[in-house]
């Protein structure tokens, strides 16, 4: 299977609830549409991981996390400080549109967004037409993989797809601050 067919068919499996996996900066993430609750809970159950903890989301572009964001509660300083970074590997946390599902942001007032420089996943996030959730993939309290060949000894068959490209070199998962104070969660 080629990369364009490889694309594609994971753009298919998210548009259908499913749950992927695919290169990020750093690890292999587990994703699926934000919107979606079931995909959500199955990735969530995929993981064993608490429904209270929230996840991050990442786009191509701007506009694709955008309407994640509360831009009526965002300064234009903290908008412009966390646009100054993207695209690239950089994860910041906003207030929370009204409209985005509780199950995303876990309970936390916030959301975690960030506009990829990866091309993989932001060929991913282009061929789906959105934000998509990004989390490791990996058991919670396991080490995230790092490969396809990680995801699917972790994982088995239980994914809908597997976009195979590497990641982007990175050793650490991205770092984490808050919009609006700028304060360093994750280094």
């Amino acid at each position: 299977m080629n990369d364009h067919e490889a694309l594609a068919r994971c753009a298919v499996a998210l548009n259908e609830g499913g749950v992927v996996a695919y290169p990020t900066e750093a690890v292999y993430g587990l994703g699926c549409d934000p919107r979606n609750r079931a995909a959500f809970e199955k990735l969530f159950a995929l993981k064993q991981r608490p429904p209270t903890q929230g996840v991050l989301l990442i786009g191509a572009d701007f506009d694709q996390v955008a309407p994640y964001i509360d831009l009526a509660a965002t300064p234009r300083d903290a908008l412009e400080r966390a646009r100054a970074t993207w695209p690239g590997p950089h994860t910041w946390i906003f207030p929370r549109a009204a409209d985005v599902p509780e199950w995303v942001a876990g309970g936390h007032a916030g959301i975690a967004l960030r506009v990829t420089a990866h091309g993989p996943a932001a060929e991913l996030c282009r061929a789906f037409g959105g934000a998509l959730v990004s989390t490791s993939a990996n058991r919670h309290g396991d080490p995230p993989a790092r490969s396809a060949e990680e995801v699917r000894a972790a994982f088995g068959d239980a994914l809908d797809a597997i976009l195979n490209a590497p990641t982007g070199g990175l050793e650490r998962p991205t770092p984490i601050r808050d919009a609006i104070s700028g304060a360093s969660l994750r280094n």
